[in-house]
């Protein structure tokens, strides 16, 4: 808010006129100057807080991410014994087999909240074009492999299925049923197989990122 006072005095001639209309230009052009200056300082402020902030929570998933590929090896091997128990099951349906069947999945999403904080903060809109669209590239690539993990949650809860209308004393699972628990797990095996090589990527993806940014906050 910018205000503007009339002379206290009164003004003969047209020269006092243009002088006194300079003088205002001229405080109303510094005062606009420094409120600028005021506010390019504060973007650039919020730009580099949510730049340090993005760069420590890509750092933290890029550590992270070579737990979650062991993991996901885990159970695909686990997965592979499960299918070949539900083969013996399906071949000799009257044996009894006593071996361990696991069907499990422990996968953690990427961390972000920082991403959506620069967003909601309007930060991403300081950045350089060139800045903006490596961190949204990194991001992207995170969300696209959340995605398939919830799809790979939801496979194994279908796999899971037949499981439950085990009851206790049973020998062995029915044929039937264990055909059908195969094909959920092979199609979560399949998914699995997905997740793991966008992992992967990502993996990739994190080690460019990291060696241009790492030292640039």
């Amino acid at each position: 808010m910018f205000d503007v006072h009339p002379p206290n005095t009164s003004i003969h001639g047209w020269r006092e006129f243009f002088i006194h209309l300079a003088t205002i230009t001229i405080g109303l052009l510094i005062a606009l100057g420094l409120e600028g200056s005021v506010e390019w300082f504060h973007h650039r402020h919020v730009m580099h807080q949510a730049q340090e902030g993005l760069l420590k929570e890509i750092k933290f998933n890029a550590d992270g991410i070579h737990r979650k590929i062991a993991g996901l090896e885990m159970h695909q091997e686990d997965l592979k014994r499960g299918v070949e128990i539900l083969k013996q099951i399906i071949a000799h349906p009257d044996t009894a087999n006593h071996e361990r069947l696991t069907v499990a999945l422990d996968l953690t999403g990427f961390d972000s909240v920082s991403w959506a904080t620069a967003q909601a903060t309007g930060a991403t809109t300081y950045m350089a074009y060139a800045v903006a669209r490596q961190y949204s590239d990194i991001y992207s690539e995170q969300a696209e492999i959340d995605v398939q993990v919830r799809q790979a949650m939801r496979d194994l809860s279908v796999s899971v299925g037949p499981l439950l209308n085990l009851k206790s004393g049973d020998k062995s699972m029915d044929p039937e049923d264990a055909k059908l628990l195969r094909e959920h797990i092979e199609t979560l095996q399949g998914q699995l197989y997905l997740v793991d090589s966008l992992m992967h990527t990502m993996e990739d993806s994190y080690k460019k990122f990291l060696a241009t940014h790492s030292s640039a906050y």
